[in-house]
C-alpha cells in the first residue's frame, strides 16, 4: 500500500507546498481537497471543509499537465480528488450547487488520469434511511452515470457526520454501516461506487473496524488512517444516543484505540495495495501550521514500521 496524506489539514498551503511537504517527509501520495474556492470574507461550513488545493472549476488540459508534472517531479502520486459536501441536504438550491461541483471534481479527476473521487453520499438528517432512500437514488443515479461516462470511481467515506447538535439526529452521511453499504451497492449495481474506508468511525460506533476488509475488499477504493479515543467513563454516563463528541475524541494514529499493527496486518492479508492517507482531526495539533504539519509527520512515523514490516 502507499502511505500518504489527506490535504485538508494543510489549509493555507499551496498545491506546490503540499506536494513538497509530502515529498520531503517520505510520503508517497496525496488526496487533494477540491472544495469551491471561498470568496473573501467567506467561512467554510464546518471545520476541515472549504479547503482548495486544486481548483477544479474551469479546469483545462494545461492545468492537468502542470499538476501531474509537478507531482511527478517530486515523486508524489495524486491518489484521489476529495470533496465532501451533503448533496442530500433539505435545501434543493444548496444541493444543486454541491452536485454541480462534484461533476467538476469528476471531470478534473478524469483529466488528471486519477479516476477516483472521494466524497460523501450525504443525508437528510431529519429523516430515517428508508425515507431518505428515494431522494438518494434520484440524485446519485445520474451522478454515478456521469462518473461512469468519465471512467471515474466514486469512493464514499463511511463517516456518519454526526458530531454536532445541528447534525442531530441522523447525521449528514447515510453510508455509515455495512448494512447500508450492501444496500447501496445492490441499488447501484454496475456502477463504480465503493468506499474510502476509515476505521475510526466504526470504533466510536462500537463496531468491528477490521471485518470490512474481508467483507468489502473489492469495494474499498481508497483508505484513510485516522484514530479515535472512546472515553468509556463518559460513554457509560451518556450512552450512544448522546452527541458522539460527548464520549469520543478524534486522534492521530498512535494516540487512540486502534491497534495499527494489527489493523495494517488485516489490510495486508486482504491484499490492499492502494492509497492509505492520513487524515487529521486531532484538536491537539490545531494550534499552528507547524503543529498541523507535525501531526502528519508523527502519524507517518507511527504507521511506517507496520506497513514496511511483514
Amino acid at each position: 500500500m502507499k502511505l500518504g496524506i489527506q490535504s485538508a489539514i494543510l489549509d493555507g498551503m499551496t498545491y506546490e507546498e503540499v506536494v513538497d511537504f509530502a515529498a520531503e517527509n517520505d510520503f508517497e501520495c496525496v488526496e487533494f481537497m477540491c472544495w469551491p474556492p471561498l470568496k473573501e470574507g467567506d467561512k467554510a461550513e464546518r471545520k476541515y471543509a472549504g479547503v482548495t488545493h486544486i481548483d477544479v472549476v474551469n479546469f483545462t488540459e494545461d492545468k492537468a499537465k502542470y499538476i501531474n508534472d509537478y507531482a511527478a517531479s517530486k515523486g508524489i502520486e495524486i491518489s484521489a480528488l476529495g470533496y465532501y459536501p451533503n448533496v442530500l441536504c433539505p435545501d434543493d438550491y444548496e444541493a444543486k450547487i454541491y452536485i454541480n461541483h462534484i461533476k467538476h471534481v469528476i471531470n478534473a479527476s478524469n483529466m488528471l488520469g486519477i479516476n477516483i473521487v472521494t466524497t460523501f453520499i450525504g443525508n437528510d438528517w431529519h429523516k430515517n434511511v428508508d425515507d431518505t432512500w428515494p431522494k438518494m437514488v434520484k440524485i446519485w443515479q445520474p451522478l454515478l452515470e456521469y462518473a461512469k461516462s468519465k471512467n471515474t470511481k466514486i469512493s464514499i467515506e463511511n463517516c456518519a457526520m454526526f458530531f454536532t447538535d445541528d447534525e442531530w439526529p441522523a447525521g449528514k452521511n447515510i453510508a455509515y454501516s455495512p448494512k447500508i453499504w450492501r444496500r447501496l451497492f445492490a441499488e447501484f449495481k454496475g456502477y463504480e461506487l465503493g468506499l474510502n474506508y476509515d476505521p475510526s468511525h466504526l470504533v466510536w460506533m462500537q463496531m468491528n473496524h477490521e471485518k470490512p476488509w474481508n467483507a468489502f475488499f473489492d469495494r474499498i477504493y481508497h483508505a484513510h488512517a485516522k484514530d479515535v479515543t472512546v472515553h468509556q467513563e463518559k460513554l457509560d454516563d451518556v450512552g450512544t444516543m448522546a452527541n458522539p463528541l460527548e464520549y469520543h475524541t478524534p486522534r492521530i494514529p498512535g494516540r487512540g484505540d486502534v491497534d495499527w499493527r494489527e489493523y495494517i496486518h488485516v489490510m495486508k492479508q486482504a491484499g490492499y495495495k492502494g492509497a492509505f492517507c492520513i487524515e487529521v482531526e486531532d484538536a491537539d495539533y490545531e494550534g499552528s501550521l507547524d503543529a498541523r504539519k507535525q501531526s502528519l509527520i508523527d502519524s507517518g512515523n507511527h504507521l511506517r514500521p507496520f506497513i514496511k514490516g511483514s
